[in-house]
């Protein structure tokens, strides 16, 4: 089967209400909409890119699935897998405003949620092949049990094509029965993935070692055909089929925002690998993006177009 995707992708978008003051939740009176979403986030940027990328999905019918399709298809992603489902409610959430670099507050509005409400009836096989490409999270199969299958039987389904695959942990824990059952079934997703993608807090929780270099070897042990430890300020270390290596990372003068900063790099990981380039390119692209990306408040802004990566010559 020919291919006219490039990169397809799972995954629950929410809309994100971000606080247009700093201080508590409670106490903000503005907000501004935005999307939100570790696979839409990617499927964003790599579509700003230039690439063809395809989302799959489910929403509610109500206003916020209406503005979320409409700002996917404005970004020029492929949305005829994503159904508003009749009966049927859209996750949202809270963020909150920070001023000093850390980590800003996030309220969770998604129990019960379409795309929650997702399981492997609702994949089209024929559509994921279309593409060379998936990219799947942690989050995705941690909503339930539904979408668990649904992100396994995607994973398969490339795999029989033939086709790369890409995997970033992004824990979340509360949405986990267990720190175990996290552990377990993340590394059990990760080890039928070729690009792994794991922060390094991440890889200590879900390997059991410190180093970056003993957390790439952990997955490639298991199959992963290249590892990338992202190190955030320290840059990133890769492991892959064609050697090991560090990358700085780029510099930045005022942290702003970190939320979305793991997102960019995956971005630009695997734009790169998908162009050809050789694996250092590919992580030096990334740190580059996740570079921008902390430095604005929301999870999309930094994410650069094609024009603006040919001008940083990356």
């Amino acid at each position: 089967m020919s291919t006219d995707l490039d990169v397809v992708t799972l995954g629950e978008a929410m809309l994100m209400l971000v606080a247009g003051e700093a201080g508590p939740l409670e106490g903000a009176q503005t907000f501004h909409k935005r999307t939100a979403g570790a696979e839409t986030n990617v499927a964003i940027g790599l579509s700003r890119l230039g690439l063809k990328v395809g989302w799959a999905s489910r929403l509610g019918d109500d206003s916020m699935a209406r503005y979320l399709l409409g700002e996917m298809q404005r970004e020029g992603v492929d949305c005829s897998q994503v159904v508003c489902e009749p009966g049927e409610r859209t996750g949202f959430q809270f963020k909150g405003r920070v001023d000093d670099g850390s980590d800003p507050p996030v309220e969770y509005h998604r129990r019960g949620s379409a795309a929650s409400r997702m399981n492997p009836e609702h994949l089209d096989g024929r559509w994921l092949r279309r593409s060379r490409h998936l990219h799947v999270t942690g989050v995705f199969p941690a909503l339930a049990a539904g979408t668990q299958a649904a992100t396994r039987q995607a994973i398969a389904t490339m795999q029989a094509a033939g086709r790369t695959i890409s995997f970033d942990p992004n824990l979340r824990p509360t949405l986990w029965a267990s720190p175990e059952l996290m552990r377990e079934t993340l590394n059990d997703l990760a080890q039928q993935c070729d690009w792994v993608l794991p922060g390094i807090e991440e890889g200590r929780f879900l390997t059991g070692h410190a180093e970056p270099e003993r957390i790439a070897a952990f997955y490639r042990a298991r199959g992963a055909r290249l590892v990338v430890v992202k190190l955030g300020a320290d840059g990133a270390y890769f492991d892959g089929e064609a050697g090991t290596g560090h990358v700085e990372a780029f510099s930045v003068e005022h942290v702003v925002d970190t939320v979305g900063a793991g997102d960019g790099f995956a971005v630009g990981v695997i734009s790169a690998l998908l162009e050809g380039r050789p694996v250092r390119d590919a992580v030096r692209r990334g740190a580059w993006i996740g570079a921008r990306a902390v430095q604005v408040r929301g999870d999309t802004e930094g994410l650069p177009t094609h024009a603006q990566l040919a001008a940083a010559s990356l």
